[in-house]
């Protein structure tokens, strides 16, 4: 994990680093998150986060969970009320939000790609980035290494950064 202590920290390793090409990114990632004092920390590993994947037409699986053992659940962000869960988000590391969600999966599933590959500007490096189609969201990208990645998730309207780590897990 990246050596960071809040925000404006992860943001100065961020801007760092090298920038990603989209089709670099096909494939799956295993993720999690980097603590800095955003809301959503911790939020997603205790809701059973696994991570993305991308695929080659650079559409992506924006936010994976585990189901069981062995299964993957790709769920569409649209149906998470997302200022509710940046208000409310210390519910979102409770035991109760893990077991209610694993219950919700099913409802909460995609039924494809949610999000879409492309490069974009931001701190002023163009990079790849990922584009929520329903939500106000976009994912930054850069490289740490040959199989890891760091993510900014920006959202509209909210100055906070939400930093994660995505280690490859199979190539595309």
């Amino acid at each position: 994990m990246l050596p960071v202590k809040n925000q404006q920290t992860a943001l100065e390793v961020f801007r760092s680093l090298p920038p990603v090409e989209t089709r670099e990114l096909a494939g799956l990632w295993k993720g999690h998150g980097i603590p800095t004092g955003h809301p959503f920390d911790g939020v997603l590993e205790n809701l059973g986060w696994f991570g993305k994947r991308f695929t080659p037409d650079m559409r992506a699986d924006a936010l994976l969970f585990r189901s069981g053992d062995r299964r993957l659940v790709a769920i569409d962000p649209k149906w998470i009320p997302l200022r509710l869960a940046l208000r409310f988000h210390e519910v979102g590391r409770m035991r109760v939000a893990s077991s209610l969600f694993s219950y919700l999966q099913r409802r909460l599933r995609a039924r494809a790609p949610v999000a879409s590959l492309k490069t974009m500007v931001f701190g002023g490096v163009e990079s790849a980035a990922m584009v929520y189609d329903h939500q106000p969201i976009v994912d930054h990208f850069r490289r740490i290494d040959a199989d890891r990645i760091i993510g900014a998730m920006t959202i509209n309207g909210d100055d906070r950064i939400y930093f994660f780590e995505l280690q490859r897990v199979n190539g595309p």
